[in-house]
C-alpha cells in the first residue's frame, strides 16, 4: 500500500479532503536533476480564507472530544510514521535534497512528535489557586481555537509536524501553510498520516503557497495563533502584523551559530563534530555550525583537518548515490552562498577548502579568517573559522551577533564550559557536541534574531504555544453586594 500515491494529489491541495486550488498547480521539483516529482496545488487567498472557516467550525467538536480519542489519533499517527519511513524518506530525499540519515531522522522525530504529543492530551489542564475567599478558584488551559503553521523547506517534515500534532492534541484545528518547494515532505506527508491515523475531517488543513497565502494566514480573524519557522526578515514582518492585530506570534528564526573549541579539546575529535556541524543538510539548518571559534594554538592545525575532511566528502545526488552533501534547493540560494564565500575571500579569508560548485552542487568549504561569510547565516556549507587567545575573546567572538539559536562547547573540562555557556545569550547550548540537534522532549527556541524563545518541545512550552489560560471561581451561592 503507498502512502503518497501522486495520483491521489497531482493539482489538488489538501483542505478537507482533496479540493481544487484557487491559485492553480506547481511542479514539485526534484533540486538535483531539475526533474518533475509530480504537481501540487498552490493555495491562494480565498483558500486559506475558506479553511479557516471551515476549521473554526470542527475545532469546537474536536475540543470537546475525549482526550483518549485525540490521544489514540496521534499514537496511531506516530506509528504510520514508522510503518511508512521508507516511503516518506524517498520524497524527503528527492523533494529537498536530504541524505539518507537525515531523512530518517526527520521521520524518526515525526513519530516522536505525535507520540509525546499523545501524552499531551492527558497532561494537567490546570492547577487550584489560592483565594481570600469562600470559593474555588482555578486556573485551566484552553484550546486557543485555530492555529496557523507556516514551515520552511529546509526540515519541512519536522518543523511543520512538530506545531501540528501538538496543536491537534490539545484540542484545536490546524492550518498549515509548507513552502511550496516542499509541499510533499511538508505538507503531504502530514495530512496523509492524520487521515489515516483517523484525524477527523475539517481540523487540519494543508495549503502550500507563497506570501499571498501566508499574509492571508497571518490576518485571517479566525486564527489567533502563529507558528512560524523560517528566516529572520519573514519573521520580523510576521511578528510586526501579528502585534498590530494583537496575536500571538510563535518566532523560530535563523541562526549563525558558534562552535567554541578551547585548547585542550581533542582535536580529531572536533574537527569531525564541526564539519558534521557546518555540512550536514548542505549546511541549510537554523543551527548549522557557522562560525568556529578555535583557540589559537589549535586553530591552524583545525582548519587543516577541517580542510581535509571538507576535501573528502562525496557531493552529488542523494538518490542515487553514497553521497555526504546534496544539493542546494535552488539556483538563488546557491547564488546567494557563493557570493557570501567570495566576498569573504576578497576581505581576506583564506579559501582553505571548497568554494566550487557544479548546478547546486556547493562544494564543502572552509574559511580561515573573518568576511560576510562570519558575519551572516549563510544557509549553506560553509565553515569560516576565527581563532582567539582568551576565554574572555571566546564570549566576545560568540556573543558579537544578533542571533542567538545554538551553541556548541568542546573542551575536556565541562564545568569551564558550564561556566563559559552562562556568559553567552543562547537559546540552546551543547557541551562537547555541535550546535545541530532537536529532540521532542525538549524546549527549542532562540534568542534575539533568531525568535521569541523556546516556543516548542516539551509538556510545558507546548501548552504555552497552543492554550490560553482561564481563570475561573466557583462558590456554593451567589456573592452578596451592597448594591
Amino acid at each position: 500500500m503507498s502512502l503518497l500515491d501522486p495520483k491521489l494529489w497531482t493539482g489538488r491541495i489538501y483542505s478537507d479532503g482533496w479540493v481544487a486550488s484557487q491559485a492553480g498547480d506547481a511542479a514539485v521539483v526534484e533540486p538535483a536533476t531539475g526533474g518533475e516529482l509530480g504537481r501540487i496545488g498552490v493555495a491562494g487567498a480565498e483558500d486559506v480564507r475558506a479553511a479557516t472557516r471551515r476549521a473554526a467550525q470542527a475545532q469546537k467538536e474536536w475540543a470537546a472530544t475525549n482526550f483518549e480519542e485525540r490521544a489514540a489519533v496521534l499514537r496511531r499517527a506516530g506509528a504510520l510514521f514508522e510503518q511508512y519511513a521508507e516511503e516518506i524518506h524517498q520524497w524527503i530525499i528527492r523533494e529537498t535534497g536530504s541524505v539518507p540519515p537525515k531523512a530518517g531522522l526527520e521521520t524518526h522525530v515525526a513519530a516522536q512528535e505525535c507520540f509525546e504529543a499523545a501524552a499531551l492530551a492527558s497532561g494537567t489542564t490546570g492547577e487550584i489557586l489560592p483565594t481570600n475567599r469562600p470559593r474555588l478558584s482555578l486556573a485551566r488551559r484552553i484550546p486557543v481555537g485555530v492555529v496557523g503553521v507556516i514551515a520552511p523547506f529546509n526540515v519541512p517534515l519536522i518543523l511543520g509536524i512538530r506545531s501540528v500534532a501538538p496543536a491537534l492534541a490539545l484540542g484545536n484545528a490546524v492550518v498549515l501553510k509548507p513552502d511550496p518547494r516542499t509541499a510533499v515532505s511538508g505538507g503531504v506527508v502530514i495530512a496523509r498520516v492524520l487521515e489515516e491515523a483517523g484525524l477527523p475531517e475539517g481540523l487540519l488543513h494543508v495549503l502550500p503557497g507563497g506570501p499571498e497565502a501566508g499574509e492571508a494566514l497571518v490576518a485571517d480573524p479566525l486564527v489567533p495563533v502563529i507558528s512560524f519557522t523560517g528566516s529572520t526578515a519573514a519573521g520580523r514582518k510576521v511578528g510586526e502584523a501579528c502585534g498590530r492585530l494583537l496575536k500571538r506570534a510563535h518566532l523560530e528564526l535563523g541562526g549563525n551559530s558558534a562552535l567554541i573549541v578551547l585548547d585542550d579539546a581533542d582535536l580529531d575529535a572536533a574537527a569531525a563534530a564541526g564539519a558534521w556541524g557546518s555540512f550536514l543538510h548542505q549546511g541549510q539548518i537554523c543551527m548549522t555550525t557557522g562560525r568556529h571559534l578555535v583557540h589559537a594554538s589549535l586553530a591552524d592545525e583545525y582548519v587543516e583537518r577541517l580542510a581535509a575532511k571538507a576535501d573528502h566528502l562525496p557531493v552529488g545526488d542523494p538518490f542515487t548515490g553514497q553521497v555526504a552533501l546534496g544539493p542546494l534547493i535552488s539556483e538563488g540560494q546557491r547564488d546567494k552562498v557563493h557570493a557570501l564565500v567570495t566576498g569573504s575571500v576578497e576581505a581576506g579569508a583564506r579559501l582553505a577548502a571548497g568554494g566550487t560548485y557544479e548546478d547546486l552542487f556547493y562544494r564543502p568549504t572552509v574559511l580561515a579568517g573573518a568576511g560576510p561569510a562570519y558575519d551572516h547565516e549563510v544557509f549553506g556549507p560553509v565553515a569560516p573559522v576565527m581563532p582567539f587567545h582568551t576565554i574572555e575573546e571566546a564570549v566576545a567572538l560568540a556573543g558579537d551577533s544578533e542571533y542567538g539559536l545554538s551553541l556548541g562547547i568542546l573542551t575536556r573540562d565541562v564545568m569551564k564550559a558550564m561556566r563559559l555557556a552562562e556568559q553567552i545569550p543562547t537559546g540552546i547550548v551543547h557541551i562537547n557536541d555541535q550546535t545541530v540537534d532537536d529532540e521532542a522532549v525538549a524546549p527549542f527556541g532562540g534568542l534575539g534574531a533568531s525568535g521569541t524563545g523556546s516556543r516548542f518541545g516539551g509538556p510545558r512550552a507546548n501548552a504555552d504555544a497552543f492554550t490560553h489560560t482561564q481563570w475561573v471561581t466557583v462558590q456554593g451561592d451567589i456573592a452578596v453586594y451592597p448594591f
